[in-house]
């Protein structure tokens, strides 16, 4: 619900994934990541949040997903970034999923603020 620090989904160390269902089926478009910004951080650095990722359209949870694009968060970027689809797609999905594979140095955990799936309703 807020930016503060502290208050995301954090899980234990750098890799790992989220899996989201839309309200809808929707054909994605782009997507958003957010962290804290470095001048919030108690530490003045954000080596929990995610680095290198992966997105991914499924039809339902058990399956492979169909890859939407890989991405790199910048930790010397804005907050809140936004990555395009990169893969051409024609299917709509209801369910996506959010791989992370690096944090930017945090040995202990990675830390998701908000990730937000774009797109129009199918």
């Amino acid at each position: 619900p807020d930016m503060y620090p502290g208050n995301c989904w954090a899980f234990k160390g750098s890799q790992g994934y989220l899996v989201v269902r839309l309200s809808m089926k929707i054909y994605p478009t782009a997507f958003t990541v957010e962290h804290i910004p470095k001048s919030l951080s108690p530490k003045g650095n954000i080596t929990s949040a995610p680095r290198s990722f992966a997105v991914y359209g499924l039809d339902d949870e058990y399956q492979e997903g169909k890859l939407l694009g890989q991405y790199v968060y910048d930790e010397e970027g804005e907050p809140l970034q936004m990555f395009p689809v990169m893969e051409k797609n024609e299917n709509a999905f209801q369910i996506v999923e959010l791989k992370v594979f690096s944090n930017w140095g945090h040995p202990e955990y990675t830390c998701l603020y908000r990730f937000r799936v774009h797109g129009k309703p199918a």
